[in-house]
């Protein structure tokens, strides 16, 4: 590789997260989209070196289950491009950004072989002082869900209460030990349809916008949300929840499911990803051909479905589309409540 010469490059990549460990390697579990997309690397040689060499950086820590469509990674690459010195030698050094022509098409290389659940969008050339992490301007998230007999429009107006700079303390799984500041600002929030639907159900999406989101941010933003469209909670329970003065213990409930959640965008400044023709072509086929695939198993679901007996009194479809008893719903106020922030320094510096 010492006879390679390499550059600095941001990849877009799409992962369908559902038999992923998460995106990152560091928790030891296998498989992880991370440690996919490396062994794709080492396959293709495309890797300068091992992954803290490469000045590797990631824009988000997807977790479990958790898919994207636009997720970015940065590193060092193999590259085409020869940069030689004085005495005609490859020196290795880094490349004008905009020189792309007689590039590696590291779409279609990585693609080849990359499992059929992760793929390569797109790839840009960017300045060595990138990271995919702190140079992101703007994250967005997308929670699909089936409508049932949800309250849209109280769950559209209690989301807006999201909007603008918030502790969200309350909406998180605390890392009491690694992070202090829980303040963190949305910019944007709609529900919105589609025109899929499933026995008659309507899927629907819930779109989020903000410059960085804390640890299950999303997906207890959601859960409280939906509490709300059952008309189990008021509108302003968001607003109690925000206020850490008048609440500063978050209520004990579970999260949102993990599968229905996908990053949908990282966004970065002065950053174009580039996919060829024939990569481009080559990806849509093959998204194609697994939307099919998928939609084919959801018809043997749907068959067995109508071949199932009548659901029993004691059971209701919820709007994740799974069954369970209804049980009394207990007022997130009047429910345990997790230690504060101050509570779990205070137990960590105990310790020290």
């Amino acid at each position: 590789m010492t006879h390679h010469s390499k550059r600095y490059v941001a990849l877009k990549v799409m992962y369908f997260g559902q038999r992923f460990y998460g995106f990152a390697s560091e928790a030891q579990m296998d498989p992880t989209v991370e440690s996919e997309i490396f062994n794709a690397l080492e396959k293709t040689r495309l890797l300068v070196g091992d992954k803290k060499e490469s000045q590797y950086s990631r824009c988000g820590r997807t977790d479990k289950g958790v898919s994207s469509v636009g997720q970015v990674i940065a590193l060092f690459l193999r590259s085409n491009l020869k940069e030689t010195d004085q005495n005609h030698k490859i020196t290795g050094e880094l490349f004008p950004e905009a020189r792309i022509e007689g590039e590696i098409d590291y779409v279609r290389v990585l693609n080849r072989v990359l499992p059929s659940d992760i793929r390569t969008l797109g790839w840009s050339p960017v300045s060595i002082d990138f990271s995919a992490r702190f140079s992101c301007l703007a994250r967005e998230y997308k929670y699909f869900f089936w409508r049932g007999n949800l309250n849209l429009s109280a769950m559209e107006n209690a989301g807006k209460k999201f909007l603008g700079e918030h502790d969200f303390r309350n909406f998180c799984k605390m890392d009491a030990a690694n992070v202090h500041n829980y303040r963190r600002r949305i910019t944007q929030f709609e529900i919105s349809s589609s025109n899929m639907s499933f026995e008659g159900g309507q899927l629907c999406a819930i779109k989020v916008k903000g410059s960085a989101f804390l640890w299950h941010q999303v997906r207890c933003m959601v859960a409280v949300l939906f509490m709300i469209g059952q008309g189990l909670e008021s509108v302003d329970v968001i607003d109690i929840l925000l206020d850490i003065e008048k609440t500063p213990r978050k209520p004990q409930y579970a999260m949102a499911p993990e599968t229905p959640l996908i990053l949908q965008s990282c966004e970065f400044e002065d950053v174009k990803f580039i996919c060829s023709s024939d990569s481009g072509q080559a990806l849509r086929i093959h998204l194609e051909n697994e939307g099919r695939a998928y939609q084919l198993q959801s018809a043997i679901f749907q068959e067995a479905a109508l071949s199932c007996l009548p659901l029993a009194k004691d059971q209701s479809l919820l709007n994740d589309g799974t069954i369970k008893k209804v049980t009394s719903h207990i007022p997130l106020l009047s429910r345990p409540t997790e230690p504060s922030y101050e509570e779990r320094r205070a137990k960590l510096n105990s310790r020290r």
